[in-house]
């Protein structure tokens, strides 16, 4: 199963998060409930450069065995003592395509063909993540690029929300986004024009050395994004 966790902390738990973000990491890793994690940064997605960044905001998305269990671990209790607010999620994926960090994190998540079956035909909310690692050389290209696109995305219909989530200031970009209905996905990813330039710009220009799209049905949620 699949959890996202989005918190919004003080001014004053800053450095705390910044020490999470390198101790959480070791921490998973020897989790053996968990399969898959990566602590995220998050911004406004608006330009995807270091001034999107929210000092106040950070997230978690984790693939795990057992929620519950993940759910009372000493590094989610920790973020959640030092949050003032907390989103968190329950999903199971409908589709994945691409790598993140050379891996697919949600493939396996996929291969019961019944599960499969049940969730495309789900008609609730539904999360969407990007996620890509840019090539340093088209850094900039891509930056120029994205502004037509966020602000589709913001005014897209069927949207409930949706942030930017990173793992570095530069190079490593994505975003997080809620909405009403798989339909609403398809519409804005497969009929907004400025959607489709950056398809179209992303073969012309091959920015990408890696991508990931992949959607979730949304099984529980509480909380609000910030």
């Amino acid at each position: 199963m699949v959890i996202a966790y989005f918190w919004r902390i003080k001014p004053s738990r800053i450095p705390f998060a910044l020490a999470s973000m390198a101790l959480n990491r070791i921490l998973l890793f020897w989790d053996k409930n968990v399969g898959f994690h990566k602590s995220l940064g998050v911004g406004k997605g608006e330009t995807f450069t270091p001034r999107d960044a929210d000092p106040l905001s950070w997230g978690l998305i984790a693939v795990v065995e057992d929620i519950e269990t993940f759910d009372r671990s000493p590094v989610i209790s920790l973020w959640r003592k030092n949050s003032v607010s907390e989103f968190r999620a329950v999903l199971s994926p409908i589709s994945s395509h691409g790598k993140w960090a050379r891996k697919d994190p949600f493939g396996s998540e996929l291969e019961n063909a019944d599960a499969r079956d049940s969730m495309n035909a789900w008609n609730g909310q539904v999360v969407a993540i990007t996620r890509a690692r840019i090539k340093w050389h088209q850094n900039f290209r891509f930056w120029r690029s994205v502004p037509p696109v966020t602000i589709s995305l913001k005014s897209a219909e069927g949207l409930v929300s949706a942030i930017g989530i990173g793992e570095a200031p530069i190079g490593l970009q994505g975003t997080f986004s809620l909405w009403e209905s798989a339909t609403a996905v398809r519409d804005f990813a497969y009929r907004g024009q400025a959607h489709q330039k950056a398809i179209a710009d992303t073969a012309r220009y091959n920015w990408y050395a890696e991508e990931l799209f992949a959607r979730f049905a949304v099984l529980e949620q509480r909380g609000l994004i910030k």
